[in-house]
C-alpha cells in the first residue's frame, strides 16, 4: 500500500490549513456561498437534505487497519456513529459540522487520508478491481498505476475547473470487471500485445446519469510508458472543447459523442503529438518505483488444507454456503479472498457504524496483514486470509452480521442513500431495498436464481448504476409522488450494456410484486445453464413486459 513521503505530508497538512482558512471565512461572512461553494466541493463536502456531507478518499479501494480506527472516531466524534461505503471505494459522512470539517481532515491527515477531489469539476478518486494483486488470473496489479493517476490528478493545475466531473477506473483481470470501466469517463483495460509488452485498452465517454453511455475504445494498445501523456492529452481536449454552458451536455461522452469516437481519437491524437515526449512522460524507474509500495506481504508457505475444508464444508451447511459465495480463489496457494458483506436485511446498503469499523480494523489485523479493500458493490474485502483459518474466520463474523452469504445474489444489490438523505433525490432507494430483500429472504432459492445485480438509485444521477444493473430501479417524481421506474438488461462488465425501460413506473408498495414478476419469467424461460442476464437477452424485454404489466 502506498505510503505518503515527506512531500505528500507537507502538500495535505497545508491543503487543511488552507481550507480551515477559507471556512472560517465562509463562517464569517466574508466568502458568499458561491465564492465557497468551489472549495468545499474540492474538499468532499456537500450541502445535503438535512446537514452537510462530507466524503473522504479511499484511493483505489485501500485502507489500513490504523485508518479504519481512526475512521470509526471521527465517525463516533463528529457524527451521528455510522458511515457509508459507496460505488467509488470511498466512504461518506451524513452528520457533520461544517465548522468541524477542518479538524476532521486534520485526523485524516494524520493517518494519511483526506478528502481532495473528492467532488467538483476535477479528476475524482481513481478506482480498480478490489481483487486487484492477489487475483490469479489478472495481467499485471493496477494499483500501482491508480496510483501513478493519483498523484498526477491531484491538484493538477490545469485540470482543477474542468467542464463537469472526471472519473478514471482501471481493470486488469481479462475475463471480469469489477470495476465497471467502460462506463467511466476514462476506463484503462491493461493487456498484453503479441509480443507479449504491457500496455493499455483506452475506452473514452462512457458514463451514467441523465444520458448513460458505454465508452468508446480509441486506443486497442497503448504502451504503457505511454500512459500519463496520453491520459493529459484526453484531458486536454476535454477541457478545450467541452461545453461549459450547460451542465446536463459537459461530460466527456456528449463531447465524444458530438465529434463521434474517431474525431475525439484524432484530437487527442493530434494533442498527443505535442507532448508524448514531455517530461510527463513514464519511465522505467519511475514503475519500479511505485511498484516497491505494492510488494506482497510475508506470505506462509501452507500446506494444501482442501481435505479439511471439505469435511467442514459437509458438517456445516451455512459455512458451506458462505465459502462457496463470499470466497473467491487467491493467487497464492494456501489463502483466499474474503468478502464481508454489508448487506444485512434492515440495514441500509454500504452503511457501517463506528463500533463494526472497529470490528473490521480487528479482523484485518487478525486475518490479513492489517488491511482491507472497499468494493464497488459496497462491500468490504479482506485479501489475504489463510484457507486454514476460514472456518475460524467465519465463526468470528457470524456474530458480526458479516458472515451473510448472499454475495453476487438478488440482495446483494447497490443502493444510494435516495431522499433520505441527498437533496437531489426525487425518491427514497433505502426502503426500496429493504422491501425487496424482504420478499427474497430465501438464501436457496437466492442460489437457484444465480447472480443477478439488482441497481437502486433516486435519482437520475445515477449513482446507485441503476443502468448497468440487470434489474435498475431509478426513483422518479409524479407530482410529489414517488414512483419508481425499471430497467432491464444492464451490465458494467466486459460485456458492457446499458438497461432498457420496461415501461411506466410504480408506487413503492408495489416494487416487491414487479421484481416478483421479473424473477417469474426469468424462471419460466431460463435453460439450465442460463443466468438471468444470459436468458434476458435470448428472450428480449416482452415477455417481461407482459408479465409485469398484465
Amino acid at each position: 500500500m502506498y505510503v505518503y513521503d515527506e512531500h505528500d505530508r507537507q502538500m495535505l497538512a497545508e491543503r487543511v490549513a488552507q481550507f480551515r482558512d477559507q471556512t472560517q471565512r465562509a463562517l464569517a461572512g466574508e466568502l458568499s456561498e458561491e465564492e465557497f461553494l468551489p472549495l468545499r466541493l474540492q474538499n468532499g463536502l456537500y450541502v445535503q437534505r438535512y446537514a452537510p456531507m462530507f466524503r473522504i478518499a479511499v484511493p483505489y479501494g485501500m485502507l489500513r487497519s490504523q485508518q479504519l480506527r481512526r475512521l470509526a472516531r471521527i465517525t463516533r466524534d463528529y457524527d451521528k456513529g455510522y458511515a457509508h461505503f459507496t460505488t467509488r471505494q470511498n466512504i461518506q459522512l451524513n452528520w457533520p459540522q461544517l465548522e468541524e470539517v477542518p479538524d476532521i481532515l486534520a485526523e485524516l491527515a494524520e493517518v494519511e487520508m483526506h478528502a481532495n477531489q473528492t467532488s467538483g469539476n476535477c479528476i475524482r478518486n481513481t478506482t480498480t478491481d478490489q481483487f486487484a494483486g492477489v487475483n490469479s488470473e489478472e495481467v499485471t496489479d493496477p494499483r500501482p498505476y491508480c496510483e501513478i493517476i493519483r498523484q498526477w490528478s491531484t491538484y493538477h493545475p490545469e485540470f482543477a475547473y474542468l467542464p463537469r466531473k472526471f472519473k478514471i477506473a482501471v481493470n486488469a483481470s481479462p475475463h471480469s470487471d469489477r470495476a465497471a470501466i467502460q462506463v467511466h469517463d476514462i476506463g484503462l483495460q491493461i493487456v498484453r500485445n503479441a509480443a507479449g509488452e504491457l500496455g493499455f485498452k483506452v475506452y473514452v465517454g462512457g458514463g451514467l446519469g441523465r444520458t448513460p453511455m458505454i465508452g468508446a475504445v480509441i486506443r486497442e494498445f497503448l504502451p504503457e510508458l505511454d500512459l500519463m501523456t496520453y491520459l493529459e492529452a484526453i484531458v486536454r481536449v476535454y477541457n478545450r472543447f467541452g461545453r461549459r454552458d450547460n451542465k446536463y451536455k459537459a461530460r466527456i461522452k456528449i463531447l465524444v459523442k458530438a465529434l463521434t469516437p474517431e474525431g475525439y481519437r484524432q484530437k487527442v491524437e493530434e494533442e498527443w503529438a505535442h507532448i508524448k515526449d514531455s517530461p510527463t512522460r513514464l519511465t522505467r524507474a519511475a514503475i519500479d518505483a511505485m511498484k516497491k509500495h505494492f510488494t506482497e506481504p510475508a506470505y506462509a508457505d501452507l500446506a494444501d488444507c482442501s481435505d479439511t475444508l471439505a469435511e467442514l464444508r459437509f458438517r456445516h451447511k451455512t459455512f458451506n454456503d458462505w465459502l462457496t459465495h463470499n470466497v473467491h480463489p487467491h493467487k497464492r496457494a494456501g489463502y483466499a479472498i474474503v468478502t464481508l458483506t454489508l448487506k444485512k436485511t434492515g440495514v441500509p446498503t454500504g452503511d457501517v457504524t463506528d463500533r463494526q469499523l472497529e470490528q473490521i480494523a480487528d479482523l484485518a489485523d487478525a486475518y490479513s496483514f492489517g488491511e482491507v479493500r472497499v468494493t464497488h458493490e459496497q462491500n468490504v474485502v479482506l485479501a489475504d486470509v489463510r484457507q486454514d483459518r476460514l472456518f475460524e474466520l467465519w465463526q468470528a463474523l457470524t456474530p458480526l452480521d458479516f458472515a451473510i452469504a448472499n454475495l453476487n445474489t438478488l440482495n446483494d444489490m447497490i443502493c444510494c442513500p435516495g431522499g433520505d438523505y441527498c437533496s437531489l433525490a426525487n425518491a427514497k432507494s433505502i426502503p426500496i431495498a429493504e422491501a425487496i430483500q424482504r420478499r427474497f429472504d430465501n438464501l436457496d432459492f437466492l442460489y437457484d436464481l444465480g447472480r443477478i445485480d439488482l441497481n437502486i438509485s433516486g435519482c437520475m444521477n445515477a449513482c446507485g448504476h441503476h443502468h448497468v444493473g440487470h434489474i435498475g430501479v431509478l426513483g422518479v417524481d409524479k407530482k410529489g409522488q414517488e414512483f419508481y421506474q425499471i430497467s432491464l438488461g444492464g451490465s458494467s462488465q466486459h460485456d458492457a450494456s446499458i438497461g432498457k425501460i420496461l415501461g411506466p413506473s410504480f408506487a413503492s408498495e408495489a416494487m416487491p410484486d414487479v421484481v416478483e414478476k421479473i424473477i417469474d419469467v426469468y424462471v419460466n424461460n431460463r435453460t439450465e445453464e442460463e443466468e438471468f442476464l444470459d436468458t434476458y437477452r435470448r428472450i428480449g424485454i416482452q415477455p417481461f413486459k407482459e408479465r409485469v404489466y398484465a
